[in-house]
């Protein structure tokens, strides 16, 4: 989003989107018809797409319009819910509970330990479970298992809130001396030429890197299949393969060890990490400490914002 970006228009929009009607929206914020019509203008100018379009005397959402109604929904529910106040019943100091955290081990060794570090100086009373994660499945969200799953968006369904962290990206890692580190530049042919070890909690072999290296025709021969990144990073460390790893993994990881790091020789593209829980704590002050703990962590230790 540009710094320049007016945020009021997400409450402009989130109103659009509902009514799916510009005088019900203008009455809903208490503005005149000719006003709203007018921020709808900026809204597509800033979007790039029309939003509502005429169709008879009523008007429609447009597809991308229909995508991001739930997110902007949410946009504006967690605006409102971080201008509220704590609450008189939140003391950090005696503050005594557990909150379960679903995490994947390259978020858990990154950033656990900081996560631990503010909880304890803040609340010593809280204790922090760092769940597995499987898979994506919210199921643990909505039986309440767990307080928040952090990692990349899957099937989310509806209800439930998402906030993003940080944004990452993959980067190859070879031990000090690889021979592809000695021989210029780093081709994708050089690079799909290597025997390579990735990272899979269900065992699947392709991922984005191998679209990409096919869209160039080419194939990489993936030799090792791992549960874990620090397994990955072992086997590089200990081979000349060639290890698939999230750039803030690494950073992390990366003091004391012989490996090295660079940028994939094909695009692909980012990912966001973000952390997701059920409404049901939407206005639990506790709840919203911890994820207010967990966001400026991941923001403020060298990780990208949205």
């Amino acid at each position: 989003m540009p710094a320049d970006a007016d945020l009021n228009l997400l409450i402009a929009l989130n109103a659009l989107l509902s009514e799916g009607s510009v005088s019900r929206a203008a009455e809903r914020l208490g503005l005149s018809e000719s006003a709203m019509s007018r921020t709808l203008a900026r809204l597509r100018e800033a979007t790039g797409d029309e939003l509502l379009v005429r169709a008879g005397r009523a008007m429609v959402h447009t597809p991308r319009a229909l995508a991001l109604r739930d997110r902007v929904k949410a946009l504006v529910d967690e605006a409102n819910a971080v201008l509220q106040p704590a609450g008189p019943d939140l003391n950090l100091g005696t503050l005594k509970r557990t909150f379960t955290v679903r995490a994947n081990d390259g978020f858990t060794e990154a950033f656990a330990h900081l996560l631990v570090a503010r909880t304890a100086r803040e609340a010593p009373g809280v204790r922090l479970r760092f769940a597995p994660k499987p898979d994506k499945d919210v199921r643990p969200l909505r039986e309440g298992l767990i307080d928040l799953d952090v990692g990349v968006l899957g099937e989310s369904g509806p209800e439930v809130r998402i906030q993003s962290l940080y944004r990452d990206h993959f980067v190859a890692v070879v031990r000090q001396g690889h021979p592809l580190l000695a021989e210029g530049e780093i081709t994708p042919e050089r690079y799909a030429a290597c025997d390579h070890v990735v990272t899979s909690r269900r065992g699947q072999i392709a991922g984005p890197v191998d679209n990409a290296l096919a869209a160039a025709g080419l194939t990489r021969n993936v030799a090792v299949v791992v549960p874990s990144f620090g397994t990955a990073l072992s086997t590089a460390a200990a081979t000349d393969m060639v290890a698939l790893i999230p750039a803030s993994y690494f950073e992390y990881q990366r003091a004391g060890t012989a490996l090295r790091s660079f940028e994939l020789p094909v695009p692909t593209e980012h990912i966001t990490i973000s952390q997701m829980w059920h409404p049901r704590f939407d206005r639990d002050s506790a709840h919203r400490w911890l994820r207010g703990v967990v966001l400026e962590v991941c923001r403020h230790h060298g990780a990208k914002g949205p």
